[in-house]
């Protein structure tokens, strides 16, 4: 077998190896913090990267060339302040007691939690997936993507010093300050390592889940949005506007393509003008699928970069404009605009009945996008009940825009940076992530006969149970024999026994 092109150097590993005895260590200690040091580290965690909020913000803009600074602000503080908001008042560490089914159950952390960090989303993913371990009493290794690994690795130190100084245990917070795929494989087949986060493209996510141990992955977007003849057409052309030309539209939630009943086609094409959105000639159009689509793939130069950017690349002025817009005939994958465009980019086809568009929308979804999202701009209960109940997507966002609506920060869905696909999408999970995913519970269950009496475990924690006396040791030892030197080990023998039993 010949040997790989890039190696690992052992130094590296073996570094990264005691990473890995360190986060052990630490999600031991963190097990056995109580409700409120954790709140006092996760708020402290939170505190810090919400102060540098803009600053990784812009920090992030300049490494990676993608997104927008204030966009990436407002995710930043989303994925801080605003977490502890959402989830600071849940109790992930207390028993939780149902008597009716004669049932306790005790939270159990995952332990050592290996998080891949994408490029398009990066210092908020650190932040999301830090806090969401910290409040569920896990330690985390962040392994960042090599693009944008200066502003999250100087992030991740920020909250592990400020995790520290609150009371978490040293190493509960870790980042691989030079990430490479052989070392990231051989880091996620490790035994020590209890659960993969894996955000971003199709091949990390594949390696987490070959790695052996359990993996959460997400599959690509490629959403749909369906706007019908009873929407509100104003608002809904702004809501899609700003949702498609939010961070230069590279959250995996954003539109794909606009599946407008005919009847008003032309009304909201207008109405999206208002709120800038460029509408390109048919030359434009085919320049448009020249330059972001390669026998390649997808033009990753074009990822997250400004619409009038991605117009002079492709040979024309769009000069103001925050999203452009392609209309298309073809609503299948052979037509590569409607494919997933992680740019403000954004495919237009009309539709004429309901059932056309649940069908558009199945075929451009059938080789991208399965499990993840769609939207539907209506006020007709049967249309969203139709549309969702016939597309391959696991959220779908109502009157909303797609990007914040289905990720859940403009609904009441888990906010998340990480989207879980479920069966259809090939991940294990289908819903956003949220802390709930990163524990598991252990049963306590009792015979469900009723003349078994449930026990009383009010007031009884497991973190500070009644101290367990032990029984008293007699061990007899005849010495009439022994040496001075015999008797006094014997001695010393006994007391460490007692000593132990007593612990």
């Amino acid at each position: 077998m010949s040997e790989p092109l890039i190696k690992v150097p052992d130094v590296q590993f073996e570094r990264a190896k005691l990473m890995l005895d360190r986060a052990r260590w630490a999600a031991g200690k963190m097990q056995k913090l109580d409700r409120a040091a954790t709140r006092r580290i996760v708020d402290a965690v939170a505190a810090a990267g919400h102060a540098k909020a803009q600053a990784y913000a812009e920090w992030a803009v300049r490494e990676t060339g993608m997104g927008v600074v204030e966009h990436k602000r407002i995710k930043n503080e989303a994925c801080t302040k605003g977490l502890v908001e959402i989830y600071g008042n849940e109790d992930f560490i207390s028993p939780r007691i149902d008597p009716q089914k004669k049932i306790v159950e005790l939270p159990r952390p995952a332990g050592v939690i290996f998080a891949l960090i994408p490029v398009t989303n990066p210092v908020a993913t650190v932040f999301f997936k830090t806090l969401l371990a910290l409040m569920t009493r896990n330690a985390i290794i962040l392994s960042p993507h090599p693009q944008a690994k200066a502003c999250c690795t100087d992030a991740a130190r920020v909250l592990a010093e400020a995790a520290k100084a609150a009371g978490a245990p040293d190493g509960a917070i870790q980042v691989i300050d030079e990430p490479n795929i052989p070392l990231l494989e051989k880091l996620m087949a490790d035994e020590r390592v209890d659960l993969i986060i894996a955000t971003g493209g199709p091949s990390v996510v594949k390696a987490a889940y070959r790695s052996g141990n359990p993996a959460f992955g997400v599959g690509p977007g490629n959403a749909p949005v369906l706007v019908d003849d009873t929407a509100d057409l104003k608002l809904a052309a702004k809501r899609i506007v700003a949702s498609k030309s939010f961070d230069n539209s590279i959250l995996c939630t954003n539109e794909s393509t606009v599946l407008a009943f005919t009847t008003i086609a032309d009304r909201l094409l207008e109405a999206m003008k208002a709120e800038k959105a460029h509408v390109c000639t048919p030359e434009e159009t085919e320049k448009l699928r020249k330059l972001l689509f390669t026998e390649h793939g997808f033009n990753v130069a074009m990822i997250g970069k400004d619409a009038s950017v991605i117009a002079r690349e492709a040979g024309f002025n769009a000069s103001g404009a925050k999203i452009l817009v392609t209309p298309v005939n073809l609503v299948q994958p052979e037509e590569k605009l409607v494919r997933e465009k992680l740019c403000p980019v954004l495919a237009f086809a009309r539709v004429q009945t309901i059932d056309q568009a649940i069908s558009a929308a199945r075929s451009m979804m059938r080789k991208s996008g399965r499990g993840h999202s769609a939207a539907i701009h209506s006020k007709k209960e049967a249309n969203v009940m139709a549309f969702a109940a016939a597309v391959p997507a696991l959220r779908v966002a109502v009157n909303a825009g797609c990007s914040l609506g289905a990720s859940g920060y403009e609904t009441n869905l888990g906010p998340s940076m990480t989207i879980g696909t479920g069966f259809a999408g090939g991940s294990s999970i289908g819903d956003n992530l949220t802390p709930h995913h990163l524990m598991h519970f252990a049963r306590i269950a009792y015979n469900k006969d009723a003349a078994e009496t449930f026990g009383d475990y009010t007031g009884l924690d497991p973190l500070n149970l009644p101290r367990r006396e032990a029984a008293p040791v007699s061990l007899a030892v005849d010495n009439s024999s022994d040496s001075e030197l015999r008797r006094e080990l014997r001695r010393i023998i006994l007391e460490e026994l007692k000593a132990v039993l007593a612990a």
